[in-house]
């Protein structure tokens, strides 16, 4: 095995010196679509929208823009998705798609169905080996390179319909890996076919003191979910009593902030915290350094981005877009801006918005952050309240008061006109003056909070909760695990499905 991490560790070096600086210019997304277009020319979205004569114009993305209209899911879907699904060929990308990853999909929505082409798969793994070789820049030990990645994921159990075969991301890419990293990668094809989280959970910790982890990666409720209950079964110092090669943690989905205080209760020696920009839509960026802030977007891995301001010139109260048309390329971005962000890429979608907002903290470098979701903000009588703002005070009011609040969420009570804020905390709290504290906080964050707080808006309430009662709801609504995330802002139809749970828990 030395052998092997030296190799190995060689390997991601040469890697990381050819990619180095490689793919950041902007004509690499001139490039791409360019080619997207081509290869979709003959498709019956690419005949509809006129991608022959778009090709032929020197003014390749006005051209796009100007004859594709921006879509989300459900519009996608009823236009020209469902189609493709069905099994019509070569309808929004040449040939019949096989496979389907069912996303996700937000507490109490349906999972979404996102096509997934052989040329998707690529795509994935081209971006993965980059991010395997960033590594290099860490400078870990070799014995590193000789340990494992442990994805806490979904089932990798694919099923197989009428017209094309559906299942979780992670499923359809297991499918596709080569068999020299099987080895490399736990927890092993049965365990991760068990779809059953709790049963997942149970056999992970079981087979815990047989591996050798150096990487664990998947959302951070879960994955610290987990190794709270190795360390707690095996009695253990820290997770590295029992794996002591572990080095990286690969996170994404959600603000990692809240979880660092239940993270390094769990560990003995620094963990490289990385940051992933993945989806079911695509594999979008990660994170270069633990040293460096941002995700490095990734300019020639078979996506075209776009990208609107989120603002009262582009959408309405409601998140809804304006104008169809309208949106900047990377060239015009500037730093400092909410961003809702739309994609074309080489799994058929077209100039689809994924529901994400980033912000740019340095546009030479392409590299951004995830600030919220388009739907996940309040505005219920014109606060524009962000989910990057309600992130901030929860992290600055947890370190001012030296309390952990890893999950939270909040709803709007419009009969009431205010904010119903709900934390998981294993502690006893005065709520009364936590809430004072965030209300403060945001207040300081946002003028226009600020402002509508001193006329309309009234004084949010709050309610603490054990931790385990978000995760128990989550459960209860099939979406324990994998993937899934508890809302941080809910809409109607979640709150109702969350106040349910609670009044029959007894916690109303």
């Amino acid at each position: 095995m030395p052998i092997i991490g030296k190799l190995l560790k060689k390997t991601t070096e040469i890697t990381y010196k050819r990619n180095f600086n490689k793919g950041k210019e902007y004509i690499n997304q001139l490039k791409t679509l360019e080619k997207l277009v081509f290869t979709a020319k003959g498709t019956d979205f690419g005949k509809h929208h006129d991608f022959q004569d778009i090709i032929q114009q020197d003014e390749l993305v006005d051209s796009f823009q100007n004859n594709v209209p921006i879509t989300d899911y459900d519009e996608f879907y009823d236009k020209w998705l469902k189609q493709s699904i069905e099994g019509t060929k070569d309808h929004t990308w040449p040939g019949r798609i096989k496979h389907y990853a069912l996303s996700s999909g937000t507490t109490g929505s349906p999972s979404k169905r996102i096509p997934v082409t052989e040329e998707t798969i690529r795509s994935f793994q081209k971006a993965s080996l980059r991010q395997i070789s960033s590594l290099h820049e860490l400078d870990l030990p070799e014995t590193f390179y000789s340990a494992s990645l442990l994805a806490v994921g979904g089932s990798t159990k694919l099923t197989r319909k009428e017209t094309h075969i559906e299942g979780d991301l992670s499923g359809i890419l297991k499918k596709h890996t080569s068999f020299i990293f099987n080895p490399f990668t736990k927890p092993g094809n049965k365990i991760s076919g068990i779809k059953d989280w709790n049963k997942k959970l149970d056999k992970m910790v079981e087979k815990a003191p047989s591996w050798n982890i150096g990487i664990i990666a998947g959302v951070p409720s879960w994955c610290i979910l987990l190794m709270e209950r190795i360390v707690k079964e095996y009695k253990l110092n820290s997770i590295h009593d029992i794996w002591p090669n572990l080095e990286v943690y690969v996170h994404g989905g959600v603000f990692i902030q809240p979880y660092i205080p239940r993270l390094e209760k769990l560990v003995s020696k620094k963990i490289h915290l990385l940051d992933t920009y993945l989806a079911s839509e695509g594999y979008f960026g990660y994170q270069p350094s633990s040293d460096q802030e941002g995700i490095e977007l990734l300019l020639n891995s078979g996506i075209f981005y776009e990208f609107i301001p989120f603002n009262s010139e582009f959408f309405d109260e409601n998140g809804n877009v304006k104008d169809k048309n309208l949106a900047f390329s990377l060239s015009q971005v500037t730093e400092g801006v909410d961003y809702a962000i739309v994609i074309s890429t080489n799994a058929g979608l077209w100039r689809y918005m994924i529901g994400d907002l980033v912000r740019f903290i340095n546009v030479e470098d392409r590299l951004l952050k995830i600030t919220g979701r388009i739907k996940q903000f309040l505005s219920l009588c014109g606060e524009h309240l962000s989910l990057d703002n309600i992130n901030t005070a929860i992290h600055n009011i947890s370190e001012q008061q030296g309390i952990e609040i890893t999950e939270f969420s909040l709803f709007p009570q419009i009969e009431e006109q205010r904010h119903s804020w709900f934390i998981g905390v294993n502690e006893k709290l005065d709520t009364e003056k936590i809430i004072n504290l965030i209300d403060k906080e945001l207040r300081d964050l946002n003028d226009d909070y600020n402002g509508v707080r001193k006329v309309s808006l009234q004084p949010p309430i709050l309610k603490a909760l054990p931790v385990e009662t978000f995760y128990n709801f989550m459960e209860t609504i099939g979406k324990a695990g994998s993937q899934n995330k508890f809302p941080r802002v809910m809409n109607e139809q979640q709150s109702a499905l969350w106040l349910s749970f609670l009044s029959n828990q007894g916690l109303l």
